[in-house]
């Protein structure tokens, strides 16, 4: 952890990583549970909302140089509507919820810390804006008995739980990608939310 480089960058900064970013999201979210077989086009007009919001996020891990993860974030009512649809058919205000987008992160570097690193500056982000009561992000349900799974995988909810994140059951956002071997098909993604107004004691 200690020869690694942890920058933070907002809007328009983002833009010369659009590339880099988009390839890592790729590389990373083939793997179990996403099984997303990417697309450079669909990547770049995801990325995009990104560089256009000027209260974005984007923290970046580099090796040398090198980029070897990502973590993004940006107000909710900056992204895409479906991800507000389960915040306002509840009555939420999506003004006051900064989204949480990825974590991505090669093989090579996971178990140094930066998982959390990842998180504590995505919220120092969202608590310096001073608008903000939520932290949110969604993570994809599989079925824990799905033969895909690999027997080494570590699901992250308690990870998440000691970051004071709080499954909200029945907020789910349903999204469509090309899954490896099963093309284009619907995802059920659940969200995770916790206070901004309080530091984490855990």
């Amino acid at each position: 952890m200690t020869t690694m480089d942890v920058r933070r960058l907002s809007g328009r900064a983002i833009a010369p990583y659009l590339d880099t970013l988009a390839a890592l999201r790729i590389a990373v979210f083939r793997e179990w549970p996403y099984l997303y077989d990417g697309d450079r086009d669909y990547e770049r007009e995801y990325l995009a909302a990104y560089i256009a919001s000027p209260d974005s996020v984007c923290v970046l891990a580099l090796d040398e140089g090198r980029v070897v993860g990502a973590s993004t974030g940006l107000p909710l009512s900056d992204d895409q509507a479906a991800f507000q649809r389960p915040f306002l058919d509840r009555g939420e205000d999506v003004s006051r919820v900064f989204y949480f987008g990825e974590s991505v992160l090669l093989p090579a570097y996971r178990g140094l810390g930066l998982g959390h690193a990842f998180f504590d500056h995505r919220e120092a982000h969202a608590r310096a804006l001073g608008r903000f009561d939520f932290a949110a992000f969604c993570a994809v349900d599989r079925d824990p008995d799905d033969p895909r799974r690999p027997p080494e995988h570590r699901d992250n909810a308690a990870f998440w739980a000691k970051r004071g994140y709080a499954r909200r059951e029945g907020m789910t956002v349903h999204l469509e990608w090309n899954e490896i071997d099963r093309g284009d098909i619907s995802h059920a993604l659940t969200f995770w939310t916790r206070s901004l107004r309080e530091e984490r004691t855990a």
